[in-house]
């Protein structure tokens, strides 16, 4: 279509409205820059297409850590949240994460209504086709209209709207999630611009009808109250909480799945794809793990002025026949009305290995990508991906470096880190275990790691910074006054209760703490700390129960940075450098590492390689310096 006029000038453009693309509009519009933010449908706002919840397992971290930074899902999630709980709570303080139920409509409904108050933020239905660039740089956008949107940066936060087909058994459409249209024109651009274009594929269950369920055949999963929320700006969560129940599948309904598995796309060739090995669908999960009895379902509201219930860990894209025979072999299910199928959906997503650190595009450094267009799944991995690469089209805009997290200093930097570093083949997703120090990245102190790099990106306001200070003189204060030593003959029986011998010291509340008793116990023993609140008491509780281990930490941290401060030119042909293996040298001049730290860690990088890297950057300097 020929193009018919210029619609406006904007610092910056973000293409998708999804969870990525909201936090990169609002951290452009917030840090100054005038911005505009596209989406097919403004209906698709922060929609969930899969699973009313927010957080979970790693990804409570990184919904933490990006409050921390000045994002805007924490805050969004507590205003929206039907019920909170922690994940983990028998395990280590490292590994807990927070996971809420979320009111899916009233998500995508509050969010708008902070996009649409935001000041220099533009909201635009359109379909944008193209990235317009001159001599290396971004210049505009070009819509489905005709339309022009001038700008001097774009983040592409697409999500799985890209050349989207949804399938379920024998039918198939082009389409996007929950029935929204697909983009079907930005690929073709992406691919003239140089990036690697490939194809992954998530799913999503069935929602039912919460009025033909018998929730009395059904386990209840209660919230919890004495917890503390997504966001350091918010002052309590909900006491009144929604309940979610278990179920599980049975042999009938192994039966069912597996005599029609000539009929699943995953199985008889119709979708060929890479899908998301950590959120399988119940075919696979069925024939993986054939020795299985059953497997655990949970049944989660979808808002509260609706009666769907969604049906997590029974994806999948079974007709829906099959679908309406699986869901009622089901105890509790057997009379289940299904209000919307299941089914599995195909999408474009780039290379991540394209790209820079800082979510830039490595041949265009005015294009950042970020969210599931990445090959990431998850609306938490996304809305990450978004805070970062909004932030750093802004300090790119603003001429100023970039903001990189370190894989020591946040979850969110562990993120990045392996997608630009490790790539991906198949949609990634968060975990604790990728986090090798993840003792030092746990939630309860997001704020004490990223706050002060958020303000100094321009992105975290007085309000919420005097709310950080608060809270860090809170702790400073608690630390203190917890470290006071109480005579022996005060705390020696109370001491022994916990199966220690005598004492025969005085002790305070830290030495008690790093003995393994609870801070609780103590402060209700002696009437301790009433004043603090349940965060804070925690906080100071964790920090002291691990106090050595974060000690042997910090000298493997610093070890680490040693690698992380030895710059390698960005000038470097690798194939030149006697002594690097074949492999090493494809990897290393195919990723362009910025250091010797991510180097090592790229796949096919051997500590032999790093060897021959420091020997070499070592003759370099020689030949410099003569």
């Amino acid at each position: 279509m020929e193009t018919t006029f210029i619609e406006d000038e904007f610092d910056a453009v973000v293409i998708g409205a999804g969870h990525a693309g909201c936090e990169a509009a609002l951290a452009l519009a917030r840090t100054g820059m005038k911005t505009a933010l596209t989406t097919i449908n403004l209906d698709n706002i922060a929609f969930m297409p899969c699973n009313p919840s927010i957080g979970g397992t790693a990804k409570g971290h990184l919904v933490r850590e990006l409050d921390a930074l000045g994002g805007e899902m924490g805050i969004n999630a507590d205003k929206a949240m039907m019920q909170i709980k922690m994940l983990n709570r028998g395990k280590g303080a490292a590994v807990q994460s927070l996971r809420s139920q979320e009111d899916k409509r009233l998500y995508h409904s509050l969010m708008k209504q902070t996009l649409e108050n935001t000041d220099g933020l533009y909201i635009l239905q359109c379909e944008v086709t193209d990235i317009l660039v001159e001599n290396g740089e971004v210049t505009g956008v070009e819509t489905s209209f005709g339309s022009i949107l001038k700008c001097k940066a774009v983040v592409i936060a697409t999500g799985v709207y890209l050349n989207s087909r949804i399938v379920a058994g024998e039918w198939e459409q082009n389409m996007g999630p929950s029935g929204f249209a697909p983009a079907t024109k930005l690929t073709d651009s992406l691919i003239r611009l140089g990036f690697k274009v490939r194809r992954f594929k998530t799913g999503t269950p069935a929602r039912i009808d919460r009025r033909s369920v018998d929730f009395s055949k059904l386990e209840i999963q209660n919230g919890e109250t004495e917890i503390y929320p997504f966001s350091f700006m918010t002052d309590k969560i909900p006491e009144k909480q929604e309940p979610c129940y278990i179920a599980y599948t049975n042999e009938t309904t192994h039966k069912i799945i597996r005599d029609n598995l000539d009929r699943s796309p995953l199985y008889n060739g119709s979708i060929l794809s890479t899908g998301p090995r950590y959120c399988p669908s119940i075919e696979t999960k069925v024939m993986r793990f054939a020795d299985k009895e059953r497997h655990q379902l949970f049944l989660e509201p979808e808002g509260y002025d609706t009666n769907e219930i969604y049906v997590q860990g029974m994806s999948t894209s079974l007709p829906h026949d099959v679908q309406k025979s699986m869901y009622r072999s089901i105890i509790g299910l057997e009379r289940c009305r299904i209000m919307r199928y299941a089914y599995a959906i195909e999408y474009d997503c780039i290379d991540s290995l394209d790209l820079k650190p800082s979510l830039a595009f490595k041949a265009i450094p005015s294009i950042f990508t970020a969210g599931q267009i990445n090959g990431t799944s998850g609306y938490e991995e996304a809305a990450a991906q978004g805070l970062m690469a909004g932030i750093n089209a802004s300090l790119y805009l603003r001429k100023k470096e970039p903001l990189v997290l370190k894989r020591d200093e946040a979850y969110v930097g562990v993120l990045i880190d392996d997608l630009v570093t490790k790539g991906t083949n198949e949609p990634y997703r968060m975990m604790t275990s990728r986090a090798e120090y993840r003792i030092f990245l746990r939630q309860d102190n997001a704020d004490s790691r990223l706050t002060e790099k958020g303000r100094a990106a321009g992105l975290v306001k007085d309000d919420r910074y005097a709310k950080y200070l608060e809270r860090q003189e809170k702790i400073a204060e608690l630390n203190k006054k917890a470290a006071v030593k109480i005579p022996a003959a005060e705390c020696g029986e109370f001491v022994k209760n916990y199966g220690f011998g005598e004492v025969t010291a005085p002790l305070s509340p830290i030495d008690m703490v790093k003995r393994n008793i609870p801070l609780k116990d103590i402060c209700e023993k002696f009437g301790l700390f009433n004043d603090y609140p349940y965060d804070i008491l925690e906080r100071v509780e964790t920090d002291a129960k691990y106090e050595g281990y974060l000690k042997k930490g910090r000298e493997q941290i610093e070890k680490a940075q040693k690698l992380e401060e030895k710059a390698l030119p960005n000038d470097i042909d690798y194939q030149k450098i006697k002594g690097l293996r074949l492999e090493a040298q494809e990897k290393l001049n195919a990723i362009r590492p910025e250091n010797l730290g991510q180097a090592s860690r790229i796949s096919g990088v051997s500590p032999a390689d790093v060897a021959v890297l420091m020997v070499y950057l070592a003759s370099r300097k020689e030949k410099k310096d003569d």
